[in-house]
Formats: C-alpha cells, sequence, structure tokens
C-alpha cells in the first residue's frame, strides 16, 4: 500500500474524517436493532404523534422497554420527545429526516469531499449563455439524455415553445467544447406563487459523446453562480437514485439530499424513485464559482 508521500490530494481528500465517522456510526448503531426500526416506522406512519404508552401497544411490547428505546433514539437524534399533560408524545426528528440520507449519501461515496472551484472546471469546455441559434442543440443534447432512461420521466422532447415558456430566461446555459454545444443547463420555476419566487428547479444534460469531460461540472457551477448571483434563493432538482454520478455532481455544487420520494411517477410503465436535493444560497460551505468565460 502506497504511504502518505504517495497519495494524491484527492485520494486524502475522498478518506472520511474520524470524528464523522464515529458520529454516523452512532446514528446507524442505535438503528441496529429490529424494534427500534419498528418504532421509528410506527412513529413515522402515525396519523399524529402517539403517547408512549400508545406506541407500545402498537408495536407489542412493554411499556418500559418502549421508553428505553425511545431514549436512545432520541439522544441519537432520530426521535424526538414532546409533553402534552401527563403524556409524553413522540414525533420523528425533523433534522433526522435530512440528516439519515446525507449520512447514507456520505458514508456511500455519493457526497464529494469539497465543493466545485474555479480549478475543478475542465479549461476546454466553455459555458455562455444559450441563444437562439442554441436550440436546435439543446434539443438534440434533451433527446440524448431521455434515452438513457436514467435523466427525466419525459419521453419526447419538448417542443422549443415549451421549453421557452418553462425556463428562466436568465438562467440558460450551454456548454461549447470545440465549437460544439456539448451540454445546457436551465433553471424553472417551481411555482407561480409570489412566496415561491426564488425557488426554481434545476435542469442539467451532457450530451452523449461529451460525458465524464467536465461538461456538467462546468454547466453546474455556472448555474449555481448565476442563481446566488440573482433573486434565486433555492436551486432542487429531482434525480434517479441509479444516477449516482449526477447525484454526486450536484452534492459537490452544495446541494443536499432532503429525502426520497418512493414511486413518485412512472416511466416506460415502471414506478420510479426520485431522489430530492437542493441548494441554497446560505448554505454552509463555500459557494460554487464558476469559472469566468
Amino acid at each position: 500500500m502506497p504511504d502518505d508521500e504517495a497519495m494524491t490530494d484527492e485520494q486524502r481528500g475522498a478518506v472520511l474524517d474520524p470524528g464523522a465517522a464515529a458520529a454516523y456510526a452512532a446514528r446507524f448503531a442505535c438503528l441496529a436493532d429490529p424494534t427500534r426500526v419498528r418504532l421509528v416506522h410506527a412513529v413515522a406512519t402515525a396519523s399524529r404523534p402517539p403517547s408512549v404508552g400508545v406506541l407500545a401497544e402498537l408495536v407489542g411490547i412493554s411499556q418500559p422497554t418502549c421508553s428505553h428505546h425511545v431514549r436512545k433514539l432520541a439522544e441519537a437524534g432520530i426521535l424526538r420527545l414532546r409533553r402534552e399533560g401527563a403524556a409524553t408524545l413522540v414525533e420523528v426528528d425533523d433534522a433526522c429526516c435530512v440528516g439519515l440520507p446525507h449520512a447514507a449519501d456520505v458514508v456511500m461515496g455519493t457526497l464529494a469531499a469539497r465543493p466545485c472551484s474555479h480549478a475543478d472546471l475542465p479549461g476546454d469546455v466553455m459555458v455562455r449563455a444559450m441563444t437562439e441559434d442554441d436550440w436546435p442543440a439543446v434539443r438534440r443534447v434533451y433527446g440524448e439524455g431521455i434515452a438513457t432512461r436514467a435523466a427525466t420521466f419525459e419521453t419526447r422532447v419538448p417542443t422549443r415553445e415549451a421549453l421557452d415558456r418553462r425556463w428562466l430566461p436568465d438562467h440558460r446555459w450551454v456548454a461549447v467544447v470545440d465549437g460544439v454545444v456539448a451540454g445546457w443547463a436551465a433553471a424553472s420555476p417551481v411555482s407561480s406563487r409570489a412566496c415561491y419566487s426564488g425557488v426554481a428547479e434545476t435542469s442539467v444534460y451532457v450530451g452523449a459523446g461529451f460525458r465524464g469531460r467536465g461538461v456538467g461540472r462546468a454547466l453546474l457551477c455556472r448555474q449555481v453562480a448565476a442563481a446566488d448571483a440573482s433573486t434565486l434563493w433555492t436551486l432542487q432538482t429531482s434525480i434517479f437514485p441509479e444516477n449516482r454520478a449526477s447525484i454526486a455532481l450536484h452534492r459537490s455544487a452544495g446541494f443536499r439530499t432532503v429525502g426520497v420520494r418512493e414511486r413518485i411517477a412512472q416511466l416506460d410503465g415502471q414506478w420510479r424513485d426520485t431522489v430530492l436535493m437542493e441548494r441554497r444560497r446560505d448554505s454552509v460551505g463555500e459557494a460554487c464559482m464558476a469559472a469566468p468565460h
């Protein structure tokens, strides 16, 4: 095995910090008990927060045993206890809904060790604002993404008119390699309501012949930088769980896992899950900055 001197910075950065590993292990260890898993499921699926006594009856264990497990789950930040009169009500800790998917992403390596920066971007990829002349190439790349059946629920390329209506005018980008449009990124409003005016859904597509060359990273970094400089405060995206490369890409730009939307829609007659991810302008860590072109 090579010593530390022979390791690259990238390899060293990929090793999980011992303190973080211990924290994740403690949370996972707390769930390494079938009764605790059943308790968490019972609380999560209840129509209202159950009391410890009701929860014990639901799972079929004694109240003292239930109290013991619930207390351990609360200490791990998975459940939360709340007094209401003489009863102790049990709820899922909201932070856990994000924390567990986040921890799983870290351990499985889909969470990048650092956000993308100028140094991460390929020198042969130029990202610029999309123009009218780019529409044919943009729709071609969209079609290549649809063909993978790993990028979108769309089965046909939307019309130019439909995309033009959907996408925010100041948040459309194309990546150009050797004079050819290699990919595109666009943002769409998630709602017409004024309170959600700063929330947009992002899409990033890379042409079939340009994948693995950093095109997606360059596009997403430019899109994030433009969002941070505008009135957008949240970018969100939905990704098929099987698309690990896209999940890792978005993690590298500061996106976090909000949760998994199980059986959210059908593609080719099959129910598919999606991972909902989002990035907030004020998220912890360095901002993802695009290289000037």
